[in-house]
């Protein structure tokens, strides 16, 4: 008796099998046709079930894919929801700057969650607003020319500054074009950030306590061992040290070290790119000007 019975359980096996297959077949279909919505609320609502295995097999990255289109069209919950889960690390990698950039847009909508997620993670600097998958693909990449601060890092990519002669002649002008080299700079971006800086005084003072030709605050001339920040070529050292700094922390990208020697390094790094600060702003576009772009 027990010989016959054994011939059902490959049946039963083959029968859960196909059941399966049938059922994954069926959750395919309905998963084309979910993503195939423009109802944002309803984008939502899908992405949470597939979150959390509500009533269909839990799958992160589908609920990524729906969040994903959601927050593309602007919806903030969704946004909010996805900053959530790179934050956590939630199925996929651990991304602090993904995370910022979904939940900075939710809290320009007002979203008062995500407000208060970026108060406890310290305001952190967001970077691409991606959507990445369990397998680290991203649906949407960042262009190449906007992939790492908006700018670049590596000189691949990097948007390319024509840096034409500078006019500026006299003593200053001479000291600079013989120390510039020593510090692998172009002297006419030298001379053009001396000119936006002070105009070539180097008894310049700003209200901000900036000093000299290249306008050090104590604290920067401190760091790049400037003694007398009043002797010119004291100060136009200590300026081409910090300018070496930042393009060897910025990959070269000329805006990007413009703008982190006005507003300051760590004001790039939150922002991922140039500030919107007017007068940074302002200070990078004139600088660019006087170099031929």
């Amino acid at each position: 008796m027990s010989g016959s019975r054994r011939p059902l359980l490959p049946v039963v096996l083959m029968g859960l099998l196909i059941l399966g297959a049938t059922a994954a077949r069926g959750e395919v279909a309905i998963f084309r046709e979910i993503i195939g919505e423009t109802d944002a609320a309803k984008l939502l609502s899908w992405g949470l079930r597939y979150r959390e295995g509500d009533g269909v097999a839990r799958n992160i990255d589908r609920a990524i894919k729906l969040y994903c289109k959601a927050a593309r069209n602007g919806h903030p919950e969704a946004q909010f929801q996805l900053g959530m889960i790179y934050a956590k690390g939630e199925g996929v990698a651990r991304d602090k700057s993904m995370a910022a950039a979904w939940l900075t847009r939710a809290a320009k909508q007002d979203h008062a969650r995500a407000t208060e997620v970026l108060l406890m993670m310290g305001r952190p600097a967001g970077g691409h607003a991606g959507c990445v998958l369990s397998d680290g693909r991203d649906l949407y990449p960042a262009p190449r020319s906007r992939r790492r601060l908006a700018g670049c890092r590596g000189g691949k990519g990097c948007p390319a500054v024509r840096i034409g002669p500078h006019p500026a002649k006299g003593k200053v002008a001479r000291m600079v074009r013989k120390l510039a080299p020593t510090y692998r700079l172009d002297p006419n971006l030298v001379l053009a950030v001396v000119e936006a800086e002070s105009n070539f005084n180097p008894h310049a003072l700003s209200p901000k306590n900036a000093q000299g030709l290249m306008q050090l605050i104590p604290s920067t001339a401190e760091r790049f061992g400037v003694d007398d920040v009043w002797d010119p070529e004291q100060n136009l050292r200590g300026g081409m040290a910090y300018l070496r700094w930042l393009m060897k922390s910025f990959g070269g990208d000329v805006r990007l070290v413009l703008a982190a020697y006005n507003a300051g390094e760590g004001a790039v790094e939150r922002y991922g790119g140039i500030p919107p600060y007017a007068e940074t702003e302002g200070y990078v576009t004139r600088i660019l000007r006087r170099l031929g772009n």
